[in-house]
Order: C-alpha cells, then sequence, then structure tokens
C-alpha cells in the first residue's frame, strides 16, 4: 500500500506581538525540520505536473502564542489557473510561503505566497484568550510525482522560516482526483486567452436570492468595470478573464452582528469579523473554494448583495464587497490592492481590530515603510532629489479633520443610521480631503509620508494620498508598481 502522506512536522509556538508579520521571538520555536530544496528557477511545466490543480486542505489552529496545522484531504480544484512558465514566485510577500519540491531530488517546483484569516485572527484580542481553529487551502499544479510541501511562515526579523512539512503522492487511493460535477450557472464577463496567460477572476455572490440572479450578473458586471477603470487594471484589461458564478441564496442579504441582523446564506459571508462592523469575511473555506473550482482563477471577488458599508481583502485568498454602497467602486478597488499585491492599509485614524505594538522591523508589504535603513528606501528609485525625507505634509491638520470624522462615524453607527447618512458624511470627508490636499507643496510627490498601516507615528507611506489610504481613486506610483508586478506574475 502506498502511503498517501508523510507528516514531518505538524506544529510552531510563537510567541506574536499583536500585528500581522512582527513577531517578538520569546520563547523556544520548535520548527519543522530543516530539509534543503534546491531553487534552480522556474522548470518545465510539462515534465512535472498535469494540466490540472491539486488543493491541499488543511486545519490552521492555535492562538496568538501559537500555530498547530493538521492536514485535511488532498482533492482536485479544476484545470490548472496559473502561468505554465512562472512557476517560482519571487515577489517574497505574504506572511506565509510555500514550496512544492519534488521528493526524491528535493528541486522546487513551485511556490507562492499568500495570507490568511488565521493570520489576522492571531494579532487580535480575542486570539490571546481563545483558541481558534481555520481550513486554509494551499493550490498548485497536479504533480505526476511524489512531492513534499513545505509551509513557512514569518519570524521575528520577517524572513520566512520552516513551520510544517508534507509528503504527498498523487498516485494514492486517499488523493481524490475527480472534479466535482457543477450545476451552478457561470457567466462570462471578460475573456481574453488562455488561464495560463491572463489574470483570472472569479466572481461569487453570497444574499442574492434566487429571484434576483439578474440582479447577481448586472452587479458583478458592474463591479467588474469598476475595477477596470482604475489604473493600473485599466491599462491593463486585457490581461484579465473575469467569470462570475450564481450562488442563489433562499433570502436577500446576510448577517450584521452590529445590526443584530443574522441570516444562513450559502458562503457564510458576515460582516463584524474581528468585532469590526464594517468588516466582512467567511471562515468557509471549503465552500467557496469547492464552488469556484469550476472555472480557473487566480483572484476571487464574493459581493455581498447589501448597501451596508464594508468589505475586506486578503493576500491570494479573496476579497469581499458591498455591492450597492455609494463607495462600492473604493471598496472593491482598494480590497484588491490587499488582496493581488498585499498592500497594506495606509490609513491610521480609524479604528481597526489589531493589537498594535510597536514596529521594530521592516514591514514587508510593499506600499509601507519603517524607515528604519536610510540608506535604502523601498521606493528611493522614485523619489526626487529635491523631495526631502521624510517628507513634510500637513499632518496635524489632516489627523484633526479626520478623527472628527471618526468620531462622528462610530456615534452614527451606534444609533444605526440609514445608509445615506453614512455616505453623506463620506462625501463631506472626501471634499475636506481635496481641499486639503491640494495646498500641499509635495502633492504629488514620491517621498516619506509619516502616518500609516494604522500608526501615527514611525510608520511612512510614499504619497501624500492613494487609495489605500483615503477612498479618492487613484493608487500611487508605489502602489502601481507592486500590483504590475504581481499581474506579471500570474501571466505568461
Amino acid at each position: 500500500m502506498k502511503t498517501l502522506f508523510t507528516m514531518i512536522s505538524m506544529a510552531l509556538l510563537v510567541s506574536c506581538s499583536g500585528r500581522v508579520g512582527k513577531y517578538n521571538n520569546k520563547l523556544s520555536m520548535p520548527v519543522a525540520p530543516e530539509i534543503e530544496l534546491i531553487n534552480n528557477g522556474n522548470v518545465k511545466f510539462d515534465d512535472f505536473f498535469l494540466d490540472k490543480t491539486m488543493r491541499l486542505d488543511y486545519y490552521h489552529s492555535g492562538n496568538s502564542r501559537a500555530d498547530h496545522f493538521a492536514m485535511d484531504e488532498v482533492v482536485s480544484d479544476g484545470i490548472w489557473f496559473g502561468s505554465r512558465t512562472r512557476l517560482i514566485d519571487n515577489l517574497s510577500l505574504g506572511l506565509y510561503f510555500f514550496e512544492v519540491a519534488d521528493k526524491e531530488s528535493r528541486v522546487i517546483l513551485y511556490s507562492k505566497g499568500f495570507s490568511s484569516v488565521f493570520g489576522e485572527w492571531q494579532t487580535t484580542g480575542d486570539a490571546k484568550d481563545n483558541w481558534g481553529t481555520f481550513s486554509e487551502s494551499l493550490r498548485f499544479p497536479w504533480p505526476k510525482k511524489p512531492v513534499t510541501v513545505a509551509l513557512s511562515r514569518r519570524d521575528s526579523m520577517n524572513r520566512f522560516e520552516r513551520v510544517w512539512t508534507i509528503e504527498i503522492d498523487p498516485s494514492s487511493r486517499q488523493v481524490n482526483p475527480a472534479d466535482i460535477i457543477h450545476t451552478n450557472r457561470v457567466d462570462i464577463i471578460a475573456e481574453n486567452g488562455p488561464a495560463d496567460e491572463k489574470a483570472d477572476i472569479v466572481i461569487l455572490g453570497d444574499g442574492y436570492s434566487r429571484k434576483e440572479m439578474e440582479k447577481f450578473r448586472s452587479d458583478a458586471a458592474r463591479l467588474a468595470g469598476y475595477l477596470l477603470e482604475t489604473e493600473p487594471f485599466r491599462s491593463r484589461r486585457g490581461d484579465f478573464n473575469i467569470r462570475a458564478i450564481e450562488t442563489p441564496a433562499e433570502t436577500t442579504g446576510i448577517t450584521k452582528p452590529h445590526h443584530k441582523v443574522f441570516k444562513r446564506t450559502p458562503l457564510s459571508v458576515h460582516y463584524s469579523a474581528f468585532d469590526s462592523e464594517r468588516y466582512a469575511l467567511t471562515h468557509d473555506n471549503k465552500t467557496i473554494r469547492n464552488i469556484a473550482s469550476q472555472v480557473p482563477y487566480d483572484l476571487m471577488v464574493i459581493m455581498i448583495n447589501e448597501r451596508t458599508y464594508g468589505g475586506g481583502g486578503i493576500y491570494n485568498q479573496y476579497l469581499t464587497v458591498s455591492a450597492d454602497n455609494k463607495y462600492t467602486r473604493y471598496i472593491i478597488t482598494h480590497e484588491m490592492g490587499h488582496h493581488i499585491a498585499a498592500l497594506a492599509d495606509e490609513y491610521y485614524t480609524s479604528a481597526v481590530s489589531y493589537d498594535l505594538p510597536a514596529v521594530t522591523v521592516e514591514p514587508w508589504e510593499p506600499n509601507v515603510t519603517a524607515y528604519l535603513d536610510k540608506s535604502n528606501l523601498k521606493w528611493k528609485d522614485l523619489v526626487e532629489s529635491t523631495t526631502p525625507l521624510p517628507t513634510p505634509w500637513n499632518k496635524e491638520a489632516f489627523e484633526k479633520e479626520d478623527f472628527a470624522v471618526q468620531k462622528t462615524r462610530d456615534s452614527l453607527r451606534k444609533a444605526m443610521v440609514p445608509e445615506k447618512i453614512m455616505e453623506d458624511l463620506f462625501d463631506k470627508q472626501l471634499s475636506e480631503e481635496d481641499a486639503l490636499f491640494a495646498s500641499e507643496k509635495y502633492n504629488g510627490k514620491t517621498g516619506l509620508f509619516e502616518g500609516a498601516d494604522y500608526d501615527a507615528k514611525g510608520m511612512y507611506r510614499s504619497q501624500t494620498d492613494c487609495i489605500m489610504f483615503t477612498r479618492h481613486m487613484t493608487f500611487c506610483k508605489v502602489c502601481r508598481a507592486a500590483i504590475e508586478r504581481a499581474m506579471d506574475q500570474m501571466m505568461k
């Protein structure tokens, strides 16, 4: 009998400082045995892989100080979705990173960085007192021969350190190569070429009743259009394939705990993730993966049939967006920044659910910096010689206006006012920001502007404004470049 898996290591203990990717190593850290893997660059796809996707489902458990991994199952996830030539991920993004290596030769065949819901939850206050278990998946080309899958996460210096290793024999009776027989309707929004040569987006919907499928189709086309109207997506709209899969519900809308609204929906998306009323996530990983496997996809958008402002975006996992808010265009584009390129939030005046310690190492996200290495700024090639570092801006005036808006916002949410009142508040906020930024000496210049990644002090962004900072519909030059690199990694 052939053995399906050899579990080389299943657990890691860490001491988490409270922010994604920043750790204090005060504990001893048992890690996976260091199996030396050989990186020879991209291999020839057809020599090692079949044209289908293997999905390794596993459970990620722990609290703020511990990670444990346990295999669930290995299944087929449809045809192969990604590039057949760019198999090695050179972006070095995400809280986690996995590598697939030929078991016999140890040559790396495929690798990819990602983040996860667990990784975010682990930085919340809830994780200090409770244990949690989350379903997660690794997707990679279906190997022809046995492989070693090695999972790493960032250590106290933000370097990837091995935490779990497992061997998979694709010919084992316990590996399920059967594809799901899908019955959901697929709507083609844009089709510009083979999946391995394009960036493929799948759009799912939650909270759309059976009578609202026409609305779902219209919303999917509208939101796809919103995304492709913003640079750099606009210039590269021919590089996308976009498909929507219909998942009708028995009722309209989704769960909103802060509003005392509770429902059971096909994808189990809910507001109030990590007790943030605007944060919408689902923990039902296997359900969304099974549904999405009907089509090839690099990126997953989950539309929620709600007007209430909300959404979320996790690198190489999925994004969510409320379909009917006045700021839906902003939400989907902002969250795609997280999802496609691991961009950090640049704002720092809004309340968040994470415990935020002092930053002691350079963040790994491409668009923020702690500026600890004064001679090696991430985006130094974009800075003009006449721009001072750090770069002055009217920070005090901005904070005075923005903190006042956040205070009003909190009171309006507690009063559960109609959504239009909240949208009007955001309109007023944008108008005030427009006036303030117009007077900035270095507006539009790339520099080093203090205030980013939820920190008013000691963290910096590259421009006065960006869609990752406010609701203005423009990515800064640094964010645009990061998105371009991420798109190139997905394509031939």
